[in-house]
């Protein structure tokens, strides 16, 4: 009989020879998905804003013998995302999933008192972010196809209570429309483009979002029983990593324009 030895993986690769792109991999659930799909035998370049956090990821990943590729860009310019897609063709070549995950919280604040400059924040990094993060990678998916992951939320889905969230909100759910937008406009090319849904998920989006003196102002929409998460409280980021696999790898081919909630229920209370 076959043993195992403790370095050898348990289960088959479900990515090798796949090349990925993932953004906001600094954190959170960009970094969770960055490691699980570098174990799969994906080459993955991570973006992120912070390169220091980017530093810390990449060296985690090489400690296990996987090949990343680390760039620091900002989302919202077109020529940083652009520059860090090429970076990936000029080493590897090819490019097969991406994940435009990248996001953040931003002011939370009535509507009346908010901010134009902040309201247009939040839809440049979380809206604008992932329509150049997709667009600048199409030319490079269209021949051979490939998988396109979507960081939504559900806020702007199944969750409309949360005070202050209306920007967030409203750019969570222009990312659902434009990713049902895409997997249709990319099936052509045989590019699949779906979007997953967290709720409460465990990582630091939290440090994204500051509140206005203002917020008190608007009342409690739903009063939460206690343990609002009915499926065991709140979500890690590798729950969520194993979802982005899934929809990675060749497990979900037939799969697209669609939407995984990942919320143990929470959006259901």
């Amino acid at each position: 009989m076959k043993t195992v030895s403790n370095h050898e993986p348990l289960e088959p690769k479900l990515l090798e020879g796949k090349v990925a792109l993932i953004t906001g991999a600094g954190s959170g659930i960009g970094r969770s998905s960055a490691i699980l799909l570098a174990k799969h035998g994906a080459k993955v370049c991570l973006v992120d804003i912070d390169e220091a956090r980017l530093q810390q990821v990449q060296s985690e990943i090489h400690s296990n013998h996987q090949e990343t590729l680390s760039i620091k860009a900002d989302i919202t310019l077109e020529d940083d995302i652009k520059r860090a897609v090429n970076q990936v063709i000029e080493k590897w070549g090819q490019l097969d999933i991406v994940f435009a995950n990248a996001g953040i919280v931003g002011k939370l604040s009535p509507i009346e008192d908010m901010n134009a400059d902040d309201w247009d924040l939040i839809h440049n990094v979380n809206l604008k972010g992932a329509f150049l993060t997709i667009k600048s990678a199409i030319p490079h998916m269209k021949v051979k196809g490939g998988s396109m992951i979507v960081t939504s939320s559900i806020n702007g889905s199944r969750l409309f209570s949360n005070r202050g969230y209306s920007a967030y909100s409203a750019s969570k759910a222009g990312l659902l429309a434009f990713a049902r937008m895409a997997a249709i406009e990319l099936s052509q090319y045989k590019i699949r483009v779906n979007t997953i849904c967290p709720g409460y998920i465990e990582t630091n989006i939290s440090q994204s979002s500051t509140s206005t003196p203002e917020l008190s102002k608007i009342k409690t929409l739903v009063n939460y029983p206690e343990g609002r998460i009915p499926l065991g409280g709140p979500g890690k980021p590798e729950q969520v990593a194993d979802t982005v696999l899934f929809l990675a790898s060749s497990h979900s081919e037939h799969i697209t324009g669609t939407e995984i909630y990942v919320d143990g229920a929470e959006g259901f209370i």
